[in-house]
């Protein structure tokens, strides 16, 4: 990097919000022909263009940005993106995720189908995306600054964008929203699958995976897993039950899979994860 060059980034160390938490944020100045991938992210990312310009590839087009132009990118989808040789860009991030991070994305009207937005009013985007940054830590107080900063940005992309483009309800999001709801509603009980939530839905399992994918990247049982496990989390770290007692709170009859679902979606057992010394639970951790 030249001496005109910067980057700025902070991530954070655990993601258990159960609706929606900052993952990482930063401004960036880049060098001419900095660039990203083609790579994937696991959680939802917005570039905002403070300067300059570059170019976006979804892996379906590739667009010419410039300043005042924005971008959206979706969990395991494969992007890149590169900063102008003559005049490259400076941007701002965020990205989030959590288990209501695709229905408050839908409704700003971006989408995988639809990634572009161009704000150039005023520098309230830009403000809300520095103050995010500038507000970033791990303590409560600054996970609530981040999480308003992150809603006011969002608030702003709805309110300027949401109703302009095309409607969801043609493509098939609402049978989304409502399997969405119905896990939420459901999500504790032990004996619902994808078959309870395709025929909540009205529509086939199939069709179900099929939307599920189109509209937040992920098939509806991994979708069910993450959300019983980021519940489980929560109750953890916060309520201090006990593994089986989260185990059994949020779908989960069997103790032992369920700290391997766990493991695989937190890196981590369940029992470490909470800092939890319960012997009969260590015990069975340990025997893994």
């Amino acid at each position: 990097m030249t001496s005109e060059e910067f980057k700025h980034s902070f991530k954070t160390p655990f993601h258990d919000s159960l609706g929606l938490a900052v993952y990482s944020s930063g401004l960036q100045r880049c060098g001419a022909g900095h660039s990203w991938g083609p790579a994937v992210r696991n959680h939802y990312t917005i570039h905002y263009i403070v300067s300059g310009r570059g170019c976006f590839d979804d892996g379906l087009k590739r667009y010419t940005l410039s300043a005042g132009d924005g971008f959206l990118f979706g969990p395991n989808q494969v992007v890149s993106y590169e900063a102008d040789q003559e005049d490259p860009w400076e941007y701002c991030w965020v990205g989030f995720n959590g288990t209501d991070a695709a229905r408050l994305v839908q409704e700003t009207g971006l989408s995988r189908e639809n990634p572009l937005f161009h704000y150039d009013k005023d520098d309230a985007l830009k403000n809300c995306l520095n103050r995010i940054y500038d507000t970033t830590g791990s303590r409560p107080c600054d996970e609530a600054r981040m999480l308003s900063g992150l809603l006011e940005f969002l608030s702003i992309l709805m309110e300027e964008f949401g109703e302009t483009l095309p409607a969801r309800h043609r493509n098939g999001y609402e049978y989304v929203e409502k399997s969405i709801r119905f896990i939420d509603y459901n999500y504790s009980r032990d004996d619902i699958d994808i078959n309870d939530i395709a025929a909540n839905a009205g529509i086939s399992r199939s069709h179900l995976y099929r939307l599920f994918m189109q509209h937040i990247s992920m098939p509806p049982n991994e979708y069910l897993s993450h959300y019983r496990i980021d519940k489980a989390a929560y109750l953890l770290r916060h309520n201090n039950l006990t593994v089986g007692e989260a185990a059994y709170s949020t779908g989960f009859s069997d103790q032992l899979y369920f700290s391997r679902v766990f493991k695989k979606y937190k890196g981590v057992p369940p029992s470490r994860y909470a800092g939890l010394k319960d012997s009969s639970e260590s015990s069975k951790e340990d025997k893994k």
